[in-house]
């Protein structure tokens, strides 16, 4: 199969990118506004985001998703614009393909990792008798799912990319 060079191709790339930005930005700021109370017997206390480390874990594989899907859209805008790659020879191909692999596992673990630590806090909450609104929950899980939909943007992005990688045997 013959690599991505059509206009049209470029375009949709681009609108992928940018569409995997968006998710990226919106599960960012559904995760760290993630704040509730929570109610024992004797006292209440705040939890937030940032007090858990997996939901650290999973800002860090977004941010770092942010900056690299950012990055590529300015490389995408520029290889539309001027019609050649900002950096010559195999090596913008080599860094599309390799880095749309990295940072498509990265945004899986994050996913990951929120999901599953949303769903021990849960539980854990429950069996020490901590009352919290469910809307913490709810922010957690929206967010990794928006990560979740980021890392299948990326994993598609990164299947596109494998066919500019030349054919080297």
């Amino acid at each position: 199969m013959a690599p991505p060079t059509s206009s049209a191709s470029r375009i949709v790339t681009l609108l992928l990118k940018v569409f995997n930005f968006v998710l990226l930005f919106i599960s960012l700021i559904v995760l760290t506004t993630n704040t509730a109370t929570a109610y024992m017997e004797v006292a209440t206390f705040k939890v937030r985001f940032n007090d858990i480390y997996a939901y650290r874990y999973m800002l860090a594989t977004n941010v770092i998703g942010f900056a690299y899907t950012l990055l590529q859209i300015a490389f995408s805008i520029f290889h539309i614009i001027m019609g050649n790659h900002l950096i010559s020879g195999d090596g913008g191909a080599l860094l599309d393909f390799y880095g749309d692999k990295v940072i498509s596992y990265l945004l899986a673990t994050g996913a990951a990792a929120g999901f599953g630590v949303t769903v021990d806090l849960k539980a854990t909450f429950d069996v020490f008798g901590l009352v919290i609104d469910k809307s913490f929950y709810e922010k957690a899980y929206a967010s990794a799912s928006l990560l979740l939909l980021a890392f299948v943007c990326t994993a598609i992005l990164s299947v596109i990319s494998s066919y500019a990688v030349p054919k080297k045997v």
